[in-house]
């Protein structure tokens, strides 16, 4: 079979069944091309995608701008490795940490990269700057967290499937229950060696859930006051996803170490960074850390295009409008479908909580029926549907794929 062959779905997802490893559970639709807030399958039916690849396309599929950056930047030059300088890194670093309002960037490629990325900032900058001794730092992080699939992070996961069968694990690591102030004051004062306090500043993966409000400015004030180092994963949070350009903005938190990644580029690149200021980011220095990706022009062209995007588009001002919407009519709904028990999210980053247990399949055939009438969304923890369409998404779409919502779950019966 010639690459450019045309597939049928059925062809393509025996191909994958076939050839690839089976990491994935992916909803069985297979799609070819996608525009806005639109995707296409290889038949040419016509989606709304409310996933956003996890939110990496805020900035909605192929935007023009970001493509276009990332095409004249290819034709132009790659990649260097950090053995050299190029001209395009520097001029992203410094509209990255005047954005955000940090004084250095330090530029991985996924995700999972930058977190590992701050784990190791945190902890260097623990035994050189606080004075902990050697090999005894901890970081403390929260039940239920995601943060990637990496050895270090699925050591402190209490998810089982990532777990199960990959130790040894590492160490290190305390775990308390999310949004719970006084488990993190308790393990604050347990010990003279904690280095850093790692958070979603919303746990997207374990179902959206949001934590009470102030818990994030309280979390960051017993921080400082122990000398430990505040780490937001902003990873699927940030760049407008919560209405917002960063979910900790909503209670003006600035943390210690930032983590950004997804929707950086748009989607369009694998981009990830991590930001600090010159107190925490000067303990890295030649050696010891990077990626011969890392930094890369197009990743620096794209990310700038993402990011410019995201203001001129004002897509933190429509993510907020548009998710007080969401809410307000799906709580509504939930009032007389018994099979919907609750609504929440902040922005467009949303989750309707299934009335069924995380072991039924409610969930699945709903994103099932979903996708028969027009909309991809993807079940978490089995009785939970995330709900979270690209930013440039407007409010006659946004009902039109509400209408949908509702007319499939009302199909199902408790």
């Amino acid at each position: 079979m010639a690459v450019l062959d045309k597939l049928t779905s059925q062809q393509a997802i025996e191909l994958e069944n076939k050839y690839g490893a089976h990491n994935y559970h992916p909803l069985p639709v297979v799609l070819s091309r996608g525009e806005g807030v639109h995707v296409w399958d290889v038949e040419g039916k016509k989606y709304y995608d409310f996933l956003s690849a996890y939110s990496a396309v805020n900035q909605g599929h192929c935007h023009p701008k970001i493509v276009d950056a990332m095409i004249n930047q290819a034709k132009t030059l790659t990649l260097t490795s950090r053995a050299f300088y190029n001209d395009m890194l520097g001029k992203y670093e410094k509209f990255a940490t005047e954005l955000f309002g940090f004084d250095k960037l330090l530029p991985m490629n996924t995700g999972a990269e930058a977190v590992e990325t701050a784990l190791k900032l945190a902890r260097k900058w623990a035994y050189e700057v606080k004075g902990i001794n050697e090999n005894k730092a901890e970081i403390i992080v929260c039940e239920n967290n995601f943060h990637g699939r990496t050895t270090t992070i699925i050591s402190f996961s209490n998810d089982s499937v990532a777990r199960k069968n990959f130790g040894p694990y590492t160490k290190g690591f305390l775990k308390i229950e999310y949004d719970n102030l006084q488990e993190l004051q308790e393990a604050l004062e347990s010990s003279n060696n904690i280095a850093a306090f790692l958070v979603e500043p919303i746990q997207g993966e374990a179902g959206v859930y949001v934590p009470s409000e102030g818990y994030l400015t309280a979390a960051k004030k017993l921080c400082k006051d122990h000398n430990v180092l505040f780490i937001a994963d902003e990873v699927q949070t940030g760049i407008a996803r919560t209405g917002k350009m960063l979910a900790v903005d909503h209670e003006n938190v600035k943390p210690d170490i930032l983590i950004l990644g997804k929707a950086l580029s748009g989607g369009a690149y694998p981009v990830s960074g991590v930001l600090a200021d010159d107190n925490v980011m000067d303990v890295i220095k030649p050696g010891n850390h990077g990626s011969t990706f890392g930094g890369n022009p197009i990743a620096a062209a794209v990310a700038i295009a993402a990011l410019e995007v995201v203001k001129e588009e004002n897509l933190e001002e429509n993510a907020e409008a548009l998710g007080k919407i969401f809410r307000t009519e799906l709580a509504e709904f939930a009032k007389t479908a018994d099979l919907v028990k609750s609504v929440r999210g902040k922005g467009l980053l949303n989750a309707v909580l299934i009335n069924d247990t995380e072991e039924s399949s409610t969930a699945w055939d709903i994103c099932m029926k979903l996708r028969d009438n027009g909309l991809l969304a993807k079940p978490t923890h089995g009785n939970i549907i995330r709900f979270a369409p690209p930013l440039v998404m407007n409010k006659e779409q946004l009902m039109d794929c509400i209408s949908i919502i509702k007319k499939t779950i009302s199909e199902f019966k408790k």
